[in-house]
């Protein structure tokens, strides 16, 4: 059953074949907002046309990214069978894909002036370009650290297969979960918007959805997989890496309940900490084979 179950989830198969529905809906999503764009502004059409979706032609960015992020949800459950590491990985670059979203947004309504540092949307973007190029770097010395580790000799006490089948078994849960999580929320959204003014709708109200719920689930997904470990290792390191995992996630969770800078910095922290974590796990192995 878990077998046939994982084959239509999460085969090579499947995800070739959803990684091209999630680029065709991309584009096509893109050429609609941007189709949509235009006709507002010309007042051919009168929808939505006060709320920030509607503004520029640079919002139309945003709705393609989004697909791109559902498809980057996928990847992460795909990899956690296969990679601990990458299944991380994914998570860092969720988030920095959540910035780069809301980049796009931010630059359609940008005020250049001599008083940039002190506009707020300004000062905004100022922050989040920063801290992409610098998760950029972060993730890349993590999937070094990653890689590095993978070569790494492997316990004989430990019965990996036993590990990755159980693994299989939270990932094929989790596909049906998100995919009915993602479903609802966009479903609510489409309710709001419907009993709601057209002003009211922004970019800022939605930039969240479905992610701050998504990594609330990362933060228990992360906790049963810490449990599962103990039955295949009681090494300190393994467990303190598995630990500052989760508490990673937490913080990144954390970044969605606050705004500004401080959300900023939240989520360059726990990417920071993440790879912290990474490379004094791999030192504390290398120097315990030795």
């Amino acid at each position: 059953m878990l077998t046939k179950l994982y084959k239509v989830f999460l085969s090579e198969e499947t995800q070739e074949r959803i990684e091209k529905v999630i680029l065709y809906l991309a584009l096509v999503s893109f050429f609609i907002h941007l189709a949509l764009t235009y006709l507002s502004k010309l007042e051919v059409i009168d929808f939505l046309s006060d709320s920030d979706f509607l503004q520029n032609p640079i919002s139309a960015i945003y709705t393609p990214f989004s697909f791109i992020l559902i498809y980057e949800v996928y990847l992460l459950i795909y990899y956690l069978p296969k990679s601990f590491t990458t299944y991380i990985t994914k998570q860092y670059e969720i988030i920095t894909l959540i910035i780069i979203r809301k980049l796009f947004k931010d630059l359609s309504s940008l005020e250049l002036s001599t008083n940039w540092f002190d506009i707020k949307g300004d000062l905004q973007f100022t922050y989040d370009i920063l801290a992409s190029v610098i998760l950029f770097y972060l993730i890349y010395q993590f999937q070094k650290q990653g890689k590095r580790k993978a070569v790494k000799q492997v316990d004989s006490k430990l019965n990996i297969e036993q590990f990755i089948q159980r693994k299989k078994i939270i990932a094929v849960i989790l596909v049906p979960l998100f995919f009915v999580m993602a479903t609802a929320t966009l479903l609510g959204w489409l309710s709001d918007v419907s009993l709601s003014s057209s002003d009211s709708l922004s970019f800022e109200s939605i930039n969240n959805l479905f992610f701050d719920e998504f990594f609330t689930v990362l933060i228990l997904v992360d906790v049963v997989l810490l449990l599962i470990s103990f039955f295949y290792t009681d090494e300190f390191h393994k467990i303190i890496r598995n630990s500052g995992f989760i508490v990673s996630t937490i913080l990144i969770r954390m970044s969605f309940g606050s705004s500004g800078l401080i959300s900023t910095l939240l989520i360059v922290i726990a990417v920071l900490f993440g790879l912290s974590i990474i490379l004094i796990h791999n030192k504390y192995e290398k120097q315990s084979l030795q």
